[in-house]
């Protein structure tokens, strides 16, 4: 199984932005005004969204247009080029999972699942863990509704968030100062599947399921 970093993926299909070359609107400016934030880059941010959700202390909560919920639309200034380039999610993170594991299957005959990875903060919980933001080849959610549990009792709710809890593994091995893209896990073959699958899609929760909402 491989881990990759989604910004390499973002990097190598060109997901970057110049904030020179950004004509901030009158939303961004009203946004960005009160935090003192670049109206540039809350432009950016607004463009990569298709609904901001929570906009509180500096921060945009938005869902962006390949359905991902995050804070400023998963828009980073960090670990890129240059002190005015903006690093954007990839436009379908299940897509560049699917294509990476084509790739790697064409090169090296083999097809090991694949996860792509990013930083995500969490309601009630400080700190950013990584999360699987496309997958492909992975039992991403192990749901066990309908199983028993040690002493039998049916359970009702359990569903195992298996490309999150690779994803943040990964994450501490291959550690943020590292420069490291992509990290190998091995002994997790049972979760590995002959056909892509869902991918990390089906780790999001419905917006129906939303008690936020």
């Amino acid at each position: 199984m491989v881990v990759v970093a989604h910004k390499v993926l973002s990097k190598a299909t060109g997901r970057l932005r110049d904030l020179n070359a950004v004509a901030p609107g009158e939303r961004a400016r009203a946004l960005a005004e009160p935090w003192g934030k670049d109206p540039r880059l809350v432009q950016v941010v607004l463009d990569e969204s298709s609904e901001v959700l929570r906009a509180q202390r500096g921060v945009l909560v938005c869902r962006h247009h390949n359905g991902l919920v995050c804070a400023n639309a998963g828009v980073d200034l960090s670990n890129v080029p240059g002190e005015d380039i903006a690093l954007l999610l990839p436009e379908d993170p299940d897509a560049s999972a699917r294509a990476l594991r084509q790739g790697i299957g064409d090169r090296r005959g083999v097809r090991p699942a694949v996860v792509v990875a990013d930083s995500f903060g969490r309601p009630w919980r400080l700190g950013q863990t990584d999360v699987a933001i496309g997958a492909a080849g992975l039992r991403a959610l192990d749901d066990w509704r309908g199983r028993r549990d040690a002493h039998g009792r049916a359970l009702t709710a359990t569903a195992i968030a298996v490309g999150d809890s690779i994803a943040a593994a990964a994450d501490l091995a291959r550690l943020k100062s590292s420069s490291e893209p992509a990290v190998l896990v091995r002994g997790l073959g049972r979760l590995v599947t002959s056909e892509d699958g869902p991918g990390a899609a089906i780790l999001r929760r419905p917006e129906q399921e939303d008690l936020f909402r």
